[in-house]
């Protein structure tokens, strides 16, 4: 299946689906952490993730590779940062979101801070998902070292490629190389749950639609 087809699948299957069915096909856990949450809107977020890994210095140093990957990964990324859970700096801002919403990506997952929210909620509407909001600089405390390697956001390893699929109920990192079989299973999971929860209704019993769906 064409990368444009998994993101349009996924796009419509909901992301607790997603969730049960990573869990199912890989046998671990593919949710993130609930710290990694929506902090500018509650856009749904859904595309391949573009990643970059920080880490401690006490130079000066932008954030390279971050600005690079922002300008060079592909239309549609989902740029994810990764700097080990730090709460109290922001690796995202406004100017990087004005660079991100140039270049047509979908979203932003940070396993540290964000900040100028006013600014990103303004001028772009931008959905940015990360474990903290704050006004500290990453400058002499953080730099990029890194970018499209395997980074670790919210417990859950990103590789470069795997589809993020993130809205208010949490971020899920569904692993490319199982990408179609995690939607068929989610698309699945979808249309069973409907059709239990209209049994459910009709019959005005839960208990009768576990008992023929056997799922909740």
């Amino acid at each position: 299946m064409e990368l444009k087809d998994l993101i349009a699948g996924f796009g419509k299957v909901a992301t607790a689906s997603v969730a049960d069915a990573v869990d199912k096909i890989t046998g671990k856990r593919g949710y993130m952490d609930h710290q990694i949450k929506p902090r500018i809107n509650e856009k749904r977020v859904c595309g391949p993730a573009a990643t970059v890994l920080e880490a401690a210095t006490d130079e000066f140093l932008p954030p390279q590779h971050a600005l690079d990957l922002i300008d060079e990964a592909p239309e549609g990324s989902v740029i994810c940062i990764s700097i080990g859970g730090v709460e109290n700096v922001a690796v995202w801002g406004g100017l990087m979101t004005a660079g991100a919403v140039a270049n047509g990506h979908a979203g932003a997952i940070l396993d540290a801070g964000v900040r100028d929210l006013s600014e990103i909620r303004r001028d772009y509407d931008f959905p940015v998902y990360a474990r903290t909001v704050s006004p500290g600089t990453t400058l002499g405390r953080y730099t990029t070292v890194a970018s499209q390697v395997p980074v670790e956001i919210g417990g859950i390893i990103v590789h470069p490629g795997d589809i993020i699929v993130a809205d208010i109920d949490g971020v899920v990192v569904v692993p490319a190389a199982q990408a179609a079989a995690v939607l068929a299973m989610a698309q699945e999971i979808d249309a069973r749950e409907l059709e239990q929860a209209k049994l459910i209704i009709s019959e005005k019993s839960l208990r009768k639609g576990l008992a023929k769906y056997g799922r909740i």
